[in-house]
């Protein structure tokens, strides 16, 4: 049986992405020995995508390494999401790289081939007719999937499997079927589907598609074991953490999402989507490093990608501040350096900078409340900042910081409620997106000062034998920065005051259980150790007994 679609091989129109001139003779060379004419070759990324807007090319085969603009990862996304590339077409990755990170960013991309440099022209022909050959037999399967008609998909390959002729394509048939299974939502006939496969092959794709089954299905119990196994492999572990991030979002396990999201991230750290899941995850979490580094991620990544935009370096500022404003004086002093720095870059590299006029102003508003110089923050806000709500979260997010972090509650308030009903009237918004709003508000409404604020006002509290306002300062500061082993010692340090001068009670004792277990022993220095070791050496006759023991520095 002969399947229509693909041009006859010596019709096709190739493209060569790469920066080096002997990888060009060289596939030219093997083309022109399978009867292949057609070829047009770029040595830069721009190039490449003038000509794709020029002609449909049937084969692509672009470099990982383009050192004069874009990396071959951003060229591909950006050909895929205009459309110059489909599930059509033949798509070939080249690197001299094999590194896990970068084959697990190749890998999402889904291409044909993985071809490693140094390049044999021998195995060039080989794999390529291989290639060509699989994509024009199986043709009408890979249109129905750019169509997205996937039930029509799985009657051709249902089809194809009974045709003996083309039996050394039934793993790309079997592969893709589950994957349309999957991708109608049939969770169940996936599940039966995968667990068939299962009882005759071994593969990472059908342990993989049977978890992502079982996962839409809720059944996570039943593959505990199966999942701690393939978290442990190279070649699973990656697809395993996204979709078990993906797993806790729809469970609203935040905590979970995030630890894992922040594991998927690490093994294929290019995918912008990925690292603003992570962003997400962790401003949700209250974790102001992460959040700093996942938006210095987004902009490093995004660079001369369909991604770039000021946006992205602007979140950089903001999650900049963010942690400024949770640190020891040393760090803010350091993290507001590199806050002005980005925005000197913002200025300058962004012509279209002038359409952030009112978020620049926010983010140098919240630059001087940092270093405490308020009244010229405040002069700045009374003048050109509006209290109107925008059509942009994130510039919302921020001037609702802005009010509130120079004591305008009100103002802050208001602007959160409107936030609020724009969220829900956002269909695309998603779960984490949504509670992180809520959250906002509760604690907006419930703590009125910054973390730095509230631990200094402890400190005073302190000295003045004042625990009660000393230790209600410090628990809503951790509440705001919970991986912050100072402020956490520092709440222990009054709890203990507290237990010598007229014992604790039991919200107390319980206060300083949880504390002590949460309480990252590996991030403190040795001097915190020692401090740490002082303190529960009396506390723990007083907890629950579920606290670490003390640890010998």
């Amino acid at each position: 049986m002969e399947f229509e679609g693909l041009k006859p091989i010596e019709q096709l129109n190739v493209l060569i992405i790469d920066d080096n001139l002997l990888v060009h003779d060289l596939l030219k060379r093997a083309l022109y020995d399978l009867e292949i004419r057609n070829i047009k070759c770029a040595e830069n990324a721009y190039y490449g995508l003038r000509l794709c807007a020029e002609t449909q090319f049937d084969v692509v085969i672009c470099a990982f390494n383009v050192k004069s603009d874009k990396d071959g990862f951003h060229i591909l996304e950006e050909m895929k999401f205009k459309g110059y590339v489909s599930k059509s077409t033949i798509l070939i990755f080249l690197s001299s790289e094999t590194d896990e990170t970068l084959v697990n960013s190749i890998a999402e991309l889904q291409p044909d081939d993985f071809w490693v440099k140094p390049l044999n022209t021998g195995q060039v022909i080989k794999r390529l007719a291989y290639a060509v050959e699989v994509k024009r037999r199986l043709f009408n399967v890979f249109e129905c999937i750019d169509n997205k008609d996937f039930g029509k998909a799985i009657y051709y390959i249902e089809r194809h499997i009974l045709n003996p002729e083309l039996k050394k394509y039934h793993p790309q048939l079997l592969r893709i079927k589950g994957e349309c299974l999957l991708s109608l939502m049939e969770y169940q006939d996936a599940e039966n589907y995968y667990r068939d496969l299962l009882k005759n092959g071994k593969n990472s794709w059908m342990y993989l598609g049977f978890v992502n089954a079982l996962l839409k299905q809720n059944k996570i119990e039943e593959i505990e074991q199966l999942l701690k196994s393939l978290t442990t492999k190279v070649e699973t572990r990656f697809a395993t953490y996204d979709l078990l991030a993906q797993y806790y979002v729809e469970n609203q396990d935040f905590v979970e999402a995030y630890e894992t999201i922040k594991k998927a991230a690490a093994l294929a750290p290019r995918n912008i989507a990925r690292n603003k899941k992570v962003w997400d995850l962790a401003r949700l979490n209250h974790d102001q490093r992460e959040q700093y580094k996942a938006t210095v991620n987004m902009a490093k990544f995004a660079k001369k990608s369909i991604h770039d935009s000021p946006e992205l370096l602007l979140n950089v500022v903001r999650s900049g501040i963010d942690l400024a404003l949770s640190v020891d004086a040393s760090e803010t002093f350091e993290l507001l350096n590199k806050v002005d720095k980005y925005i000197a870059e913002l200025e300058a590299e962004y012509d279209d900078i002038g359409h952030f006029k009112e978020q620049l102003i926010v983010v140098r508003a919240r630059v001087l409340t940092a270093r405490e110089e308020k009244a010229k923050a405040e002069r700045l806000v009374e003048m050109q900042v509006s209290t109107r709500p925008n059509n942009s979260l994130e510039d919302n997010l921020d001037k609702v910081k802005v009010f509130h972090e120079l004591g305008m509650r009100e103002e802050a308030l208001v602007l959160l409620e409107a936030v609020k009903k724009q969220i829900a009237c956002d269909s695309l918004a998603g779960a984490v997106t949504s509670k992180f709003v809520e959250q906002e508000a509760k604690e907006k409404a419930e703590i009125h000062f910054t973390p730095k604020q509230l631990n200094s006002m402890a400190v005073e509290f302190f000295k003045k034998k004042k625990m009660a306002p000393a230790l209600r300062s410090l628990e809503q500061a951790l509440q705001l920065t919970p991986k912050n082993v100072k402020v956490a010692l520092s709440l222990l340090k009054v709890l203990l005051a507290i237990h010598r001068s007229d014992g604790l009670d039991t919200d107390q004792k319980a206060l300083a259980s949880n504390t002590i277990r949460a309480l990252h022993v590996g991030d403190l220095d040795e001097t915190q150790m020692i401090h740490f070791n002082e303190i529960i050496s009396e506390l723990e006759q007083v907890v629950d007994g579920d606290e670490p023991s003390v640890v010998a520095v």
